[in-house]
Parts: structure tokens; sequence; C-alpha cells
């Protein structure tokens, strides 16, 4: 009798000893499971790395995602929430100074909203910037005259040494040295016992794109080298008592203080 020929499919099927090595090693016409097996995992790793690769920004429907990645990796930090997170340093550094504060630059309505709500102190804002999109709370401090809206280049609406401290953030780093020398005096004139600066670090970016506009140039990020050898070229001297008390109360806080901006004490023009 002749025998049936075995089908190998059944054979493979119901072996124990099959492995991928063998499958490998077969001919292709033996089993054609395998070419469309790796078509597949081709086709599925291809449309895994489209989408990784979508993920990372460069379809427009992420764009969104990775603008504001780039904008917290960018430094989109404002030196005015440095000064509202380190008032308490600052009472301790200057005491009686500060119960009468100016403070001058971008986002003055928060600032001076922080210093209020501190006992014994009084406080009023400059704003060197366009207010059409602030707060309603900011608008009320601007209609009540305790925030102005005003052109720091130009002379300040105060009177000589209104008031005892004048803390500025932001405003100066988008100054040219021209308008620096301009702004520099009268920023002491109207200060009694010091003036306080809050300057970006350099490398760090201060503006969003979208507010390049409203500041009318990108911020020049100086080295403290740098402002130290304009400070002494416009006659400002360091207030060595009050960078001490703050150090110190800095150091004495809870947790590691690590300053985001640089902090400039100065000592007014005699």
């Amino acid at each position: 009798m002749s025998r049936r020929p075995v089908n190998p499919t059944r054979r493979f099927a119901g072996s124990e000893n099959f492995s991928l090595a063998a499958a490998l090693h077969s001919k292709p016409r033996s089993s054609p499971i395998l070419p469309i097996a790796l078509v597949l995992v081709g086709a599925f790793l291809l449309v895994g790395f489209g989408y990784v690769y979508s993920g990372s920004g460069s379809g427009s429907g992420s764009g969104k995602s990775r603008g504001e990645a780039v904008s917290r990796i960018g430094g989109d930090y404002s030196c005015a929430l440095e000064v509202q997170k380190v008032i308490p340093f600052l009472k301790k550094a200057y005491g009686d100074s500060m119960h009468k504060v100016l403070h001058v630059g971008p986002d003055t309505c928060s600032v001076v909203s922080k210093l209020l709500k501190e006992k014994e102190t009084e406080a009023w804002g400059v704003e060197p910037y366009d207010i059409e999109d602030a707060e309603a709370s900011c608008k009320r401090l601007v209609h009540r005259g305790i925030v102005r809206v005003a052109d720091i280049k130009f002379p300040l609406p105060y009177r000589p040494k209104s008031f005892s401290l004048v803390i500025v953030s932001d405003a100066l780093d988008y100054l040219s040295p021209k308008y620096l020398n301009k702004t520099l005096p009268e920023l002491t004139r109207v200060a009694s016992d010091g003036l306080l600066i809050f300057a970006g670090y350099p490398g760090h970016q201060r503006a969003k794109v979208a507010e390049l506009s409203k500041f009318g140039r990108p911020a020049k990020m100086r080295s403290s080298s740098w402002w130290v050898r304009f400070f002494v070229q416009t006659g400002l001297e360091e207030n060595e008592v009050a960078s001490k008390k703050f150090e110190q109360a800095a150091s004495k806080g809870k947790g590691s203080y690590h300053p985001a901006c640089q902090v400039f004490h100065l000592k007014p023009y005699h």
C-alpha cells in the first residue's frame, strides 16, 4: 500500500520540539507565516515610532504642549515673584525701612498687594507697562493712586526721599545703559534709606515671545560683575549692613533659600 504524504503543518503544530530557530532555517515555501509576521511587526514598529515622533512636538496638535515645555525650561520666571517670596527676610534686614515701600517693575500690583498685607507697611507701585489686560484688583489699585503707570525712563512722579525703601524688579533688565544712567539716579532720589534691585541671571529668558511687543525688546541678562561696575560708575555703594542681615535671615529660614534672581542692596545718594 502506498503511504499518504504527511501534512507538514500538522506535524509542526503537534511537535514539542518546534522552535523559532527551526522556523528561521526552514525554506520560505514550507511556512508562509513567518514573512507575514515580520511584515506585521515592522508595520507596528513604524506606527509606534511615528506616534512618538509626533508626540515630541512635530505635529500641529502638539504645538501647545511643546510651547508650554519650552516656556518652563526657558526660565519664564519673574523677579517680582522672588520679591514676594523674600518679604519676611526683607523685614528682618530693613526693619523700620519696610514701613514705607515703593516697588517698581512689571507685576507691581501683585507685589504691592502682598506688601499691604504686612503689618505697619505702606506700599506703592510703579508699573512701567500698559495694564489694559490687568485684573480688576490691579485696576482698583491704579484708580486709588496706589499704583501708577509711568515710563521709568522719565522722572518719577514723587518728591525726593518719599519712600524709605525702593524695590526694583525686572524693569532694569530691559533698559540700555543710556537709560539706566537716567533711571537709577531717579530711583535713588526718591529713596531715603535703601535701594534694592532684583535682576535676572545671564542665560535666563525673562519674557515670553508673546510679551516682547509689550516690553519692546528682549531682556538683557547681565552678570553680577557688570552690575557692580555700573554701580561704581554711577556712584552707588553697597548697603553692606542690609546685605548681611538679609543673608542671615535667609539662611535661618525654613529650608534652604536659593535666589532665582540677583539681589543688590544699595545705599541711596547722600
